[in-house]
């Protein structure tokens, strides 16, 4: 459905893409994971025909997304980053506007956008500078959809929303998914990388990697340490200089510990913190892992 094949994009001095290759099949979520200034929202702005690039070539079902836009922009469904929609309309105001572009009507798609449309409709005569982050979010997914495009392209559908309307939407991709419709979707959020069929994971313009998220964790060769304590920058700098350690980083109230089974971290960190309430145990890597391995490893 999707072929990117070398991509490049500079911003005068800043090169945002480098080199980026990757296919999308038909029917298949797609994941671009990376953190903010990664290149994801560049090459979202390529494929949905609204940037050039300096060099490569976008394909989508069989169509140039430069030569062949229109064909693109017919049957492909864009919901940028930022809320872009209408603000001074109405929640039913932007659905008609939205369908009318593309000659047809709400009624006429209305079966896609029905489980969303069920929670928009008691707002829908609400302006929709005034809905919440969760429900413009909805409408913003509406609104791509309603002319039924083949193809979806998200550029983080869910920063800045609670936990809940995030576990929502990707419950809605999931079903639309299972309409025939293709998704490609961008995130910075690790964890929903889970929820994708596969991801290219992404940083400073280029792919470091992709497969499915099992395939690309069975990849991580490193035993993981979780450690817990009591000043962790502390514990973070003695750990970076020990012999053995591959790399260390903070997560979250822990620091995660690379390298081998034999690494004896915690009888070696009793000997430094004698009296400090330290906790170390060995746990499976996660996609987190996997990529500040590679980050690590492609800036050596």
């Amino acid at each position: 459905m999707l072929t990117v094949s070398n991509i490049s994009k500079s911003y005068g001095e800043v090169r945002a893409l480098n080199g980026i290759n990757f296919e999308v099949d038909r029917g298949e979520l797609f994941g671009l994971i990376g953190p903010d200034g990664a290149g994801k929202t560049s090459l979202f702005r390529i494929i949905a025909t609204l940037l050039l690039p300096d060099s490569g070539d976008v394909s989508f079902d069989g169509h140039d997304v430069i030569t062949d836009y229109e064909f693109v922009r017919k049957n492909v469904g864009y919901m940028p980053g930022r809320f872009s929609l209408y603000q001074d309309l109405s929640v039913k105001e932007n659905l008609e506007f939205f369908a009318t572009i593309f000659n047809t009507t709400v009624q006429e798609n209305k079966h896609l956008i029905e489980d969303i449309f069920k929670q928009l409709e008691p707002f829908q005569n609400r302006r929709a500078g005034d809905l919440s982050g969760g429900m413009k979010q909805k409408l913003a997914l509406s609104c791509a959809l309603i002319h039924k495009p083949t193809m979806l392209l998200l550029d983080e559908p869910t920063t800045g929303v609670d936990a809940i309307s995030r576990k929502e939407f990707w419950g809605m991709l999931q079903r639309l998914k299972k309409e025939g419709i293709t998704i490609v979707v961008s995130t910075p959020y690790m964890d929903e990388s889970k929820l994708c069929d596969r991801v290219a994971l992404i940083q400073d313009g280029a792919i470091m990697d992709l497969d499915t998220p099992s395939g690309i964790v069975n990849r991580f060769d490193k035993t993981v340490y979780k450690v817990t304590g009591n000043n962790q920058y502390q514990l973070l700098s003695k750990i970076r200089t020990m012999d053995g350690v591959q790399n260390a980083y903070p997560f979250g109230s822990s620091l995660h510990v690379y390298g081998s089974p034999e690494l004896n971290l915690s009888g070696r960190l009793d000997e430094h913190f004698p009296d400090a309430d330290i906790q170390v145990e060995i746990i499976p890597a996660d996609i987190e892992d996997t990529f500040m391995n590679l980050m690590t490893r492609d800036h050596e």
